[in-house]
């Protein structure tokens, strides 16, 4: 899977989804301008010492990244859409495309891909969820459709052991 962050603001949620991006094998792929600089110790501490083994990978615009990434699957997260994101079908290879916290992604980029826009439902008491919270929900849902390919679907306990 692919993460896109169109011109992320608060390093803290970037760490985060960096963060899951890893627990996942998800790429995350950053559209700047950037409201931090990558260096800052609140993505370091929010992606903790995973930040490391992230493929992350930057672009100048959205231009770039459409240049870069010819034929993608790119799903539209955005509170404006008509589709519900457990409505679609997401392939292994998909990206997913959310906005900056402030704004979202732009209307002239949701305009151009309708049919590829996709909402997480709430109350209407509110304006969002936090991003990195509306990463991790669309991704799993991504990873679900996908049989969570490649990742460990049991664990162990640490000291005891689970009884038969």
């Amino acid at each position: 899977m692919n993460i896109v962050l169109h011109q992320p603001e608060i390093p803290a949620n970037t760490g985060n989804i960096g963060r899951t991006c890893v627990a996942t094998g998800s790429v995350l792929h950053l559209i700047e301008p950037l409201g931090f600089r990558l260096s800052e110790k609140e993505i370091k501490r929010a992606g903790m010492d995973y930040w490391k083994e992230l493929d992350v990978r930057r672009y100048v615009n959205y231009e770039e990244f459409l240049e870069k990434n010819p034929g993608a699957k790119i799903w539209m997260s955005t509170t404006k859409a008509r589709h519900v994101y457990t409505d679609v079908s997401f392939g292994p290879d998909d990206f997913i495309m959310f906005g900056k916290e402030s704004a979202g992604i732009p209307e002239e980029i949701l305009v151009d891909n309708e049919d590829t826009c996709i909402r997480i439902p709430m109350l209407d008491k509110i304006r969002s969820l936090n991003l990195s919270n509306s990463v991790a929900v669309v991704l799993y849902e991504a990873l679900r459709q996908n049989n969570f390919e490649g990742m460990l679907l049991e664990g162990e306990l640490h000291r005891l052991h689970w009884k038969e």
